[in-house]
């Protein structure tokens, strides 16, 4: 069974409009929702859906250029680029750094600080040691430079899953899973991660059977729990901003704790 046949269908949603200029456009991704088609075959992604909104504009010359990626699972918000100048401003803009970025993230156990901040390298393992996930990623002495910054939000009791907290997350730095790396790496994984949660054996479990009770027991959420919850770029003179508050699932998870 694959990853996109095993989704809850309650789950997998449209985007929504955030924000749009003549020249950009900020969208809501919801989980699930591939961002860009990786094989012919995949299903329907946000870069399609995409595609037909802004027909018009294609047929004008136009492009869609997807300035951030999110992570199948992450929800939140995607920025969108409409013509190839506008793509090679916010990708410049990206490459320097300085496209601000900020997540919630919903992870296990109570943090002993209220502020804290990681910068430990990254890497995929599979480059260091034999590694049955080839997407897994991790810290590792031999990565790229990797600076997050963390700060709590609030802690909560779960009724059913004991301590967790609401993580605000602000990533200096692009690298691949980033945020999840550095919350396990501080003692925090986040909660639903198959890859840097309890164990990669739900992954690969996942991958073979799809979603099941088992994992639902286990992993307590079909996706893990990251949120881009604000985009902020400065393009060609105007500061433009959007935000997201957190996602429907998320919140609808959270609603007995607070």
């Amino acid at each position: 069974m694959s990853e996109q046949a095993s989704i809850p269908a309650s789950l997998s949603g449209d985007f929504r409009i955030l924000g749009e200029t003549p020249d950009l456009l900020a969208v809501e991704k919801p989980p699930f929702l591939l961002i860009h088609p990786s094989k012919p075959g995949d299903p329907v992604t946000l870069w399609d859906r995409l595609k037909e909104l802004l027909a018009y504009e294609i047929a004008g010359g136009g492009q869609v250029s997807l300035i951030n990626r999110l992570d199948r699972e992450t929800s939140g918000i995607v920025l969108v680029a409409k013509n190839a100048a506008a793509a090679r401003v916010c990708s410049m803009t990206m490459a320097r750094g300085e496209v601000k970025k900020e997540y919630q993230a919903i992870v296990t156990g109570w943090p002993d600080r209220e502020h804290w901040e990681v910068r430990e390298p990254i890497l995929r393992l599979g480059e260091v040691q034999d590694s049955r996930i080839w997407l897994k990623r991790g810290v590792h002495p031999e990565g790229a430079p990797s600076h997050t910054a963390f700060r709590v939000l609030k802690r909560m009791t779960h009724p059913k899953h004991g301590p967790i907290a609401l993580i605000h997350c602000t990533p200096f730095t692009g690298k691949t899973h980033q945020i999840r790396i550095h919350l396990a790496h501080s003692g925090h994984p986040v909660v639903g991660d198959k890859i840097y949660g309890p164990s990669e054996e739900y992954y690969l479990r996942f991958i073979e059977t799809g979603w099941t009770t088992e994992l639902a027991a286990q992993l307590w959420l079909p996706r893990h729990a990251l949120h881009s919850c604000l985009l902020e770029i400065d393009y060609l003179g105007q500061n433009l901003r959007w935000e997201s508050v957190l996602a429907e699932d998320l919140a609808q998870w959270l609603k007995p704790c607070w």
